[in-house]
């Protein structure tokens, strides 16, 4: 069965790189568009270093709080401890990025997340470390980012012109995606053959590299949008994003996704031992399918300066990985079959990062300059819901009971997907012309000409 399933993974690679070799040949020479940006090129260089240290970051905070305390439970409390500040404080961030200086803002919190890393590798190395230090530290970190987020996301559009953000947003979730799969790789080599203070040292560092490149960083003049008090600012950011119902749609899709269709991997372990009985291995060959499809589609769209019917991909993107999520919940209870199953899982984040990329370079090409940081930061928002959408899909799972509780559970996150791409995303006019809206600020003119308004009326679907 695995001998199965890795050739049918091996056969879908094949499949997608043939796929893919047209447009990629005929860039094969030459650096993708935005990285032929010299700023930005800079500012990924400086991501990669700094993404780098936040996975090698957590990945030793888990390990850590495990060794000290033997409890799987304390593993979940420190995930939801970083978790949470990027839930309340996420738009703030956004506020304050559009009021201050986006650079600056980076700079200092890449820093800051350095310093106090620094701190918890220091307390393990001379054996003073205790639950508590790694919670309080886990809280402040995840604070931190929710300022740190809707900076980054505002800064790097003005390193590059529009025509060419749509690669630029790939490059960023190929950061994300490599990352995630090596940088806790090369944590477990250090905890294993040196100490876990060291792989906190070398996690810090990567923060302390983002900082010391914004630092250099020449970043053109940013208008700063925010005006009032706080409140006042974060109030404007939610009537703006109510009177444009298109960035509603997309930011709702993306909490739907968020919250619903990744729950999944929450309950992957269950799929893994109880349904396909394949054990850890099976998970790891699980996610793996799913992480080769995403990467693929992923290296495909940073090759491409712009892709065209962006609104119809975004919806039928929606709705093929929402259906591959209710197909994966069924289809792995009723035939345990795990070559299926990764079929299914390659085929999920292939969908899934296609729309999702065009989401967020849609967002990024739409919004005004002056309210960036505060749609960036509802949006990032979304993302940091992840862990409420896993609690929930288990607490469906517990109620429902074994053995259909896990594969229900994911099934119905799924068909929420679906629910709302077929529902309020398919009736929004605005999103099913966003193409077409689109293509005249991704042309050749577009870094001379300012972006058309989307004012109007939350009645224009």
């Amino acid at each position: 069965m695995t001998f199965t399933g890795l050739l049918i993974f091996a056969v879908g690679l094949l499949v997608m790189a043939v796929a893919v070799a047209p447009a990629l040949s005929r860039k094969r020479l030459s650096l993708p568009p935005a990285l032929q940006y010299p700023a930005y090129r800079a500012y990924w260089l400086g991501l990669l270093a700094s993404v780098s240290g936040y996975q090698m970051f957590r990945a030793s905070l888990f390990w850590l709080i495990y060794v000290e305390t033997g409890s799987p439970l304390s593993i979940g409390l420190v995930a939801v401890a970083n978790a949470v500040p990027g839930i309340f404080f996420n738009f703030f961030g956004g506020v304050f990025a559009d009021k201050v200086d986006k650079r600056l803002l980076v700079m200092c919190t890449q820093a800051t997340n350095a310093v106090f890393i620094f701190i918890l590798a220091t307390l393990t190395v001379t054996g003073q470390v205790q639950p508590w230090h790694i919670m309080a530290i886990s809280f402040v970190a995840g604070a931190i980012e929710a300022f740190d987020t809707p900076a980054r996301q505002a800064l790097y559009p003005h390193l590059i012109d529009r025509k060419v953000m749509m690669s630029a947003v790939a490059l960023n979730s190929i950061v994300w995606q490599s990352t995630r799969i090596v940088a806790p790789a090369v944590a477990g080599f250090i905890i294993d053959f040196v100490n876990t203070g060291v792989s906190f040292f070398v996690a810090g560092a990567g923060f302390l590299t983002m900082a010391v490149v914004l630092l250099f960083l020449q970043v053109p003049p940013i208008p700063r949008g925010s005006r009032g008090n706080p409140v006042q600012d974060m109030l404007e950011g939610l009537e703006f994003i109510r009177r444009n119902s298109i960035f509603a749609i997309l930011i709702g899709m993306t909490f739907f996704n968020t919250f619903f269709g990744m729950s999944y991997q929450v309950l992957m372990p269950v799929f893994a031992r109880d349904i396909l009985e394949q054990g850890a291995r099976g998970q790891g060959l699980l996610l793996g399918a799913g992480g080769a499809g995403a990467m693929l589609i992923t290296f495909w769209f940073g090759a491409q300066a712009t892709v065209r019917r962006k609104g119809l991909m975004i919806i039928g993107g929606a709705v093929m990985f929402g259906s591959l999520v209710i197909s994966f919940g069924l289809t792995s209870q009723a035939f345990h079959s795990l070559a299926l199953a990764m079929a299914i899982m390659f085929a999920m984040g292939i969908c899934n990062s296609m729309y999702m990329i065009s989401i967020q370079s849609s967002l990024q090409m739409m919004v005004p300059d002056r309210m960036r940081g505060r749609v960036m930061g509802f949006y990032g928002m979304t993302w940091s819901i992840m862990p409420l959408g896993g609690m929930q899909s288990t607490a469906i799972a517990a109620a429902i009971g074994s053995p259909m509780g896990a594969p229900i559970a994911v099934a119905l996150g799924g068909l929420a997907v679906v629910v709302f791409a077929l529902g309020p995303a398919l009736a929004n006019r605005k999103l099913r012309a966003l193409g077409d809206f689109l293509q005249p600020l991704e042309s050749n003119e577009a870094e001379t000409k300012p972006a058309p308004s989307l004012s109007g009326s939350g009645a224009d679907n």
